[in-house]
């Protein structure tokens, strides 16, 4: 339903009716701490795709001696273990990292939303077939699956987003279910069954946008839950060898952090600036859709 403002006094005409989109936009960016967070990503995103140009430097290169601090050369961040440049390999390794998780989480999203839409429209045996089928992935432990996937079909990003896809999407499952159990008996619904609207109709053009202001948000804290993930399979070597990112920067340099630990601060705090900021902006996607937050 949308809403409008008030009468205009001097005319006497209506204004037009302002779109959902707009008051969902209007409450997000009364959000200070969610712009706040859109700015923190906005900046890291971009970055990432623009500062290999803005800053040339290959992050394999040895550049300069081993383990020199910050501010002791030319090179602002200083070096890791191997003489590489530290700025670069943040610059490079976050276009890896940050486009991993968005990877990830579009899997997650697509797997869960499916499952779970299909669960919960048709109920009955497909339900219990399919929980079961989610249970199963539940109780598994994510992160030694995710490492036999990845050992398994080779430590590439594409295998390393689809790993973390397969083993992240049950929440996501488990809510879209819900979602559908409660939207599908609305009259709306039974409305456009009664004159003739296909089961695919229902599910894909009249429930599933109704059930997705909650699967938003979930979708974006996904993100920063891939970037962990992505960041903790990296540590432990279960990454491209051939990329950069910067979990893998914090277990190259990890032998040395008692004598250097910039080599594992500066990757370490964009991991965590990114996951904050990706937080901050799906908190404030959660007051401006949720129609209770947004009244009071």
């Amino acid at each position: 339903m949308t809403a409008t403002a008030p009468l205009n006094e001097q005319t006497g005409a209506l204004p037009r009716p302002v779109s959902p989109a707009m008051q969902t936009w209007r409450m997000f960016r009364h959000n200070h701490a969610a712009m706040l967070g859109l700015a923190v990503l906005g900046l890291i995103i971009a970055v990432s795709l623009l500062g290999p140009i803005l800053y040339p430097v290959a992050p394999g290169e040895m550049v300069w001696m081993p383990l020199t601090p910050p501010g002791q050369s030319e090179y602002i961040l200083g070096t890791d273990y191997l003489g590489r440049d530290l700025l670069a390999g943040l610059i490079n390794g976050g276009r890896v990292t940050i486009t991993i998780g968005f990877a990830a989480a579009f899997l997650t999203v697509l797997i869960g939303v499916t499952i779970g839409a299909l669960a919960g429209f048709f109920g009955g045996w497909v339900d219990n077939l399919l929980m079961r089928v989610t249970e199963f992935f539940q109780v598994l432990p994510n992160l030694l699956f995710a490492m036999v996937v990845v050992m398994l079909f080779g430590p590439t990003l594409l295998n390393v987003a689809v790993a973390i896809g397969i083993v992240s999407w049950t929440p996501t499952a488990r809510l879209t279910r819900a979602e559908f159990l409660r939207i599908r008996e609305m009259e709306y619904v039974k409305a456009e069954r009664a004159i003739g609207a296909g089961n695919a109709r229902l599910i894909w053009r009249v429930i599933l946008p109704n059930a997705a202001p909650p699967l938003i948000v979930v979708a974006a804290l996904s993100i920063g839950t891939a970037i962990l993930f992505e960041a903790g399979l990296s540590f432990l070597g279960l990454s491209d060898p051939n990329s950069m990112s910067w979990g893998r920067m914090i277990g190259d340099n990890r032998p040395y952090i008692l004598d250097s630990s910039w080599g594992v601060t500066f990757p370490g705090l964009a991991i965590f600036l990114t996951v904050l900021a990706i937080s901050l902006v799906g908190d404030g996607l959660n007051d401006a859709i949720n129609p209770k937050l947004r009244q009071r």
